[in-house]
């Protein structure tokens, strides 16, 4: 008896051994969510790329140790009922990350199910890494556990547009126009409540929700702006949808500046080109301009290895936090690695961020940016190949775009 209780001492102490063992060391799948077909798949074909360049870099410097990622991507089609069927094959794959950012709608529903599915199967939960979608609810109402938020959201951004917006006495009439689902709404909303607290003697002039990806002629919407008179466009709209706007606008000979939220995306440059020098504006947490931070080695890497411009930080952000987490607790379990990621500081491209902990939203710098000539130094990178590239005006300290959250955060049973 003796002789098989040490045994099977033997065996539960190897197990454990061979857990701790396996747990620094092996492949984590992380499954990217989102446009790999359709209007926008530009944008999500460009992404899952940045998300792979990225972890080839973790991978070769050992980040995460011997931890090696894989990032497998799988198209939701910006639609949350297509993301939600992929969830089941990444659940059915036995994938414990996912990481999307295409669309708040997607995000939404997949936060949910993620949050229903954990509560279901303990031992099997999944982590979701959201890079890109901004709809504040994500962070606030709907907040959950398993959710971390990369990006600076929707009111965030607008936050810091119209901080610095509110300097420019030149801007009179405003006329808004976005993507009619929950993210464009925010925008519309944050932007109306920021300047008429910041300037309330700016007039909106108009206003436009259009459908999502729909949209393939933005003539009569440029008509409708250049007729109310507006001097300034401000818009949430991203992928194709900015793209064709844009376009409109300059054959339509609309000259009015444009303050946005991610013309720094696949598509915009190209249709800007030297129309939109010095008139189109950009809010964004990082963008490939900053010289005060290191960054220039991924983004030449990028453009080397697949001739497209990075422009997603959240992409190198992101693999940070999760390989630092796993580092400190020498685990890759999912309910671990989210504990760790709380409240964690880390110095990245775009200087020191925190996760924070109350709501999983990442404070960060955030920077205004405008279109202008490549030049060597303050643009050392332009976008596209056009020869234009974006211009830094203004870094905003993270305290200057935080945000109070409404977030009730329920917690698991801490491992």
């Amino acid at each position: 008896m003796k002789f098989i209780s040490r045994v099977a001492l033997g065996a539960v102490v190897s197990g454990m051994m061979l857990g701790s063992a396996v747990a620094q060391s092996g492949t984590v799948k992380i499954a990217f969510i989102d446009p790999l077909s359709g209007p926008f798949a530009p944008v999500g074909q460009n992404q899952l790329r940045a998300w792979q360049i990225v972890a080839e870099q973790a991978n070769s410097k050992k980040w995460a140790g011997d931890v090696k990622f894989e990032i497998v991507g799988f198209d939701g089609k910006g639609s949350p009922q297509e993301s939600l069927t992929v969830l089941k094959q990444i659940i059915d794959q036995d994938i414990r990350y996912v990481t999307q950012g295409n669309g708040s709608g997607v995000a939404i529903a997949l936060s949910d199910a993620i949050q229903k599915h954990n509560d279901r199967n303990p031992g099997k939960e999944i982590v979701f890494i959201n890079y890109a979608a901004v709809d504040p609810s994500l962070t606030n109402e709907r907040c959950s556990f398993w959710h971390f938020r990369l990006d600076v959201n929707a009111d965030m951004k607008m936050e810091a547009l119209t901080s610095y917006m509110e300097k420019n006495k030149d801007i009179k009439k405003v006329y808004l126009i976005n993507q009619d689902y929950a993210f464009g709404r925010s925008v519309a909303a944050a932007a109306k409540k920021d300047l008429g607290r910041k300037r309330p003697d700016i007039q909106i002039v108009g206003e436009d929700l259009h459908p999502l990806g729909q949209v393939k002629d933005f003539s009569p919407y440029v008509a409708k702006i250049k007729a109310a008179g507006a001097d300034t466009v401000v818009t949430g709209n991203w992928g194709a949808d900015l793209a064709l706007l844009i376009k409109a606008a300059k054959d339509g000979g609309l000259n009015s500046n444009f303050y946005t939220y991610y013309a720094g995306t696949t598509g915009v440059g190209t249709a800007m080109g030297a129309s939109g020098e010095n008139r189109v504006h950009l809010v964004a947490n990082w963008h490939p301009n900053i010289d005060k931070y290191p960054g220039s080695d991924i983004v030449e890497g990028f453009k080397k290895k697949y001739n497209d411009d990075y422009y997603t930080a959240q992409t190198y952000i992101g693999l940070q936090l999760i390989s630092e987490a796993m580092k400190r607790t020498k685990s890759t379990d999912a309910t671990k690695v989210a504990f760790a990621m709380e409240g964690m500081k880390i110095n990245t491209i775009n200087g020191e961020v925190e996760m924070r902990a109350t709501d999983h939203q990442l404070q960060q710098n955030v920077y205004i940016a405008t279109w202008a000539k490549m030049d060597g130094k303050a643009v050392k990178y332009d976008f596209e190949k056009t020869g234009f590239g974006w211009k830094q005006q203004q870094m905003l300290p993270s305290y200057v775009a935080a945000q109070p959250t409404s977030c009730q955060m329920k917690r698991p049973a801490k491992p």
